[in-house]
């Protein structure tokens, strides 16, 4: 990625972004991101800022559907010339008009908005015209991903009929043709039993990375399990995006490489898989999608399908989205071809997604069969981790509010951690704000519970369980201390827009208190920011979990909804209390148990005991064992089911730290 050096001077970032990417040197292509600081906001430009910009140096641009476009100054003024970027060439330079970073689709360069303003007003772009040619470099894994590609044949070049007639069924492929796996690419890796996806640069000059499918038989079923190189953040990339036409208006987009084959099969139409499936649309593809006039999302047969189409039509502009619903009649594609439906007539059926509101049960009454069928996706993701937290709430959802308290040093922060872990691990994009302790301990708190013990008594271990933390949708706000609500919820905002983050923590209220206007009033100072948190989760469909200290009471009290301190109102607005209760005993360290003291959604209320454990630093009743790591062997070939392998030199002596020996609050 063209990232400037993080707290790197402005001469330092003008350098970078002077040299053209063949020129980069190699480096890791994963990096686990925080958002910026108040010093940095993540909001720094407006769409109607970046157009006056552009017009007082007299850069041409087009206004588009989610990005401006540009001459490129990355490309060389001959090769841009030859573009002809204004007759709909896909090498441009586009802008997001939300956050201002760039992207060149002919060099693969991007960088922030600053980064291109320094590079216009220091003249490093050679007056808008670029130095030399870009988007050669190979990432680090390329080499790992050549090679697999190299040892992968096409299906039906398999030597055996058996063995072609066993990997179709496992993967659902009887309807689909040999004609249309040859004009994707998709190949065979023998000695893994997985389809080969590649994802080719823009022009389709060259492999950039893979997705390897592998089908495991699960009972009556198959589960698919995906393997990407490079990691699934380090390089962002459409299948099937070499077959577009710069003529295509139209596009269908599916959350599964299978579904495309399917679906172009059936109707002819472009089509395009998203890399991470339902869990995010990167910012970076919308580039890749300016070009159509029309776009269709047919994610999957399920309400999360639906809740992401919802969500990923909101940047690519509802006005030019359509959405198929989920239903009997209309399954997944790659389902919908096996079962002989017609996929056009399905497409037809798809409803736009721009409706400004809604006014009779004649809108609403698909939206209600939909619950109705999906019970217990309405109910949310369920955690794996608190089987009695599923007994009372029933799953966590988006769009509501959780208030979460405990008295001081009852393990708040831990129990909260491992309860947004538990979450996280089953794809529910995670954001923290931790503004009483720092992200080091936090993350450091957080791997241990994920794997399910310290890891400063076995460090040769760091490095893999380091790896499988670094691939959770999980990032971490650079906040500490006081910090004002609005530069908060403008990092919200930020992180919902580019991560399609949909679980936000923040720990706790009260270091926003000091920074309102109200700061005079601390009852009027909360019940603001608890409004605005509330409207928040409401406006961007995203939970939000909310930790406040509660009021001083006796020791020997249990703690009730009337002690969270401030008014009634965060109460009010919350759709789930939680309360940490910490019973003291005279004669031992105490018990703890969790309290849910409202339920929003169904009205279940109680409680059930926790049990710390030291070790893990968890207070999850079975502990779990260890997620398996998904790896690719030094062959080449991925192994999910093999166990983690022993590296050593993952941490030094001086690295050691031992953790806190008790839970932080």
């Amino acid at each position: 990625m063209w990232l400037s050096p993080q707290g790197a001077g402005p001469l330092r970032a003008l350098r970078a972004l002077r040299w053209p990417v063949a020129r980069r040197p190699p480096r890791r292509p994963y990096r686990k991101e925080a958002l910026p600081a108040p010093e940095a906001p993540a909001v720094l430009v407006t769409a109607a800022e970046i157009r006056q910009y552009l017009r007082a140096r007299g850069i041409p641009f087009q206004d588009g559907h989610s990005c401006l476009r540009t001459p490129s100054p990355f490309l060389g003024p001959r090769r841009a010339d030859a573009e002809g970027w204004t007759e709909g060439s896909p090498h441009s330079l586009f802008i997001d008009k939300t956050t201002g970073r760039f992207l060149c689709t002919g060099s693969l360069a991007e960088g922030t908005w600053e980064d291109l303003q320094a590079s216009v007003e220091g003249g490093s772009a050679g007056s808008w015209t670029g130095e030399g040619e870009g988007g050669q470099a190979q990432d680090a894994h390329s080499s790992d991903a050549l090679r697999i590609w190299d040892r992968a044949v096409p299906l039906a070049e398999l030597p055996e009929e058996e063995e072609i007639r066993v990997a179709r069924t496992m993967f659902n492929l009887a309807k689909v043709s040999d004609a249309t796996l040859k004009r994707f690419s998709v190949r065979y890796l023998r000695g893994a039993r997985s389809l080969v996806f590649p994802w080719f640069s823009p022009g389709g000059l060259s492999l950039k990375g893979l997705k390897l499918l592998k089908a495991e038989g699960q009972g009556d079923g198959v589960c698919y399990v995906e393997t990407t190189l490079p990691r699934p953040t380090a390089y962002h990339n459409l299948f099937g995006l070499p077959l577009i036409s710069r003529r295509d208006v139209e596009v269908v987009l599916t959350s599964r490489e299978l579904d495309s084959l399917a679906l172009h099969q059936a109707t002819g139409l472009p089509t395009l898989a998203l890399p991470r499936g339902l869990t995010c649309l990167p910012p970076t593809l919308l580039p890749y999608l300016e070009q159509f006039r029309r776009i269709v999302l047919w994610l999957g047969d399920d309400l999360r399908a639906w809740e992401a189409a919802k969500l990923f039509a909101r940047k690519l502009n509802p006005k030019r989205c359509s959405l198929v619903r989920p239903g009997d009649q209309h399954p997944r594609p790659l389902e919908a071809l096996s079962q002989g439906l017609n996929l056009q007539k399905i497409l037809r059926s798809a409803l736009p997604a721009g409706h400004k509101s809604i006014v009779s049960f004649r809108q609403l009454r698909e939206e209600v069969l939909g619950e109705l069928s999906n019970v217990e996706q309405v109910a949310g993701v369920r955690w794996g981790r608190f089987p009695d937290l599923n007994r009372l709430l029933k799953g966590h959802r988006k769009g509501e509010l959780t208030v979460f308290t405990g008295p001081t040093g009852s393990g708040k922060t831990t129990f909260i951690s491992e309860y947004a872990l538990d979450l996280c691990t089953q794809g529910v994009n995670t954001l923290w704000g931790s503004f009483e302790i720092s992200n080091v301990r936090l993350a450091r708190i957080m791997l241990t519970q994920f794997a399910m013990g310290r890891l400063e008594e076995r460090l040769e271990e760091y490095d893999e369980w380091a790896d499988q933390f670094e691939d959770l949708a999980l990032y971490f706000m650079t906040f500490h201390g006081q910090q004002s609500i609005r530069t908060v919820v403008d990092t919200m905002q930020h992180a919902v827009y580019v991560y399609d983050i949909c679980h936000v923590i923040i720990d706790n209220l009260q270091f926003m208190m000091g920074q309102e206007q109200f700061s005079s009033d601390r009852i009027a100072a909360q019940d603001y920011i608890v409004g605005a948190f509330r409207k928040f989760a409401t406006d961007n469909n995203c939970h939000v979990t909310l930790v406040i200290h509660p009021r001083k009471e006796d020791g020997d009290k249990e703690l009730q909804t009337a002690s969270i301190f401030g008014s009634a109102k965060a109460s009010q607005e919350a759709d789930n209390v939680l309360i940490l209760q910490d019973k003291k005993l005279a004669t031992g360290p105490g018990k703890r148990y969790l309290q849910v003291a409202k339920n929003r959604f169904d009205g279940d209320v109680g409680i059930f005991p926790l049990e710390f454990n030291k070790s893990s630093l968890t207070f999850s009743p079975l502990a779990k064992g260890k997620a398996r790591l998904k790896k690719v062997k030094d062959d080449s070939e991925p192994d999910p089911k093999k166990p983690p392998s022993k590296k050593g030199g993952g941490a030094s002596g001086k690295q050691k730290d031992k953790a806190a020996q008790a839970p932080a609050s």
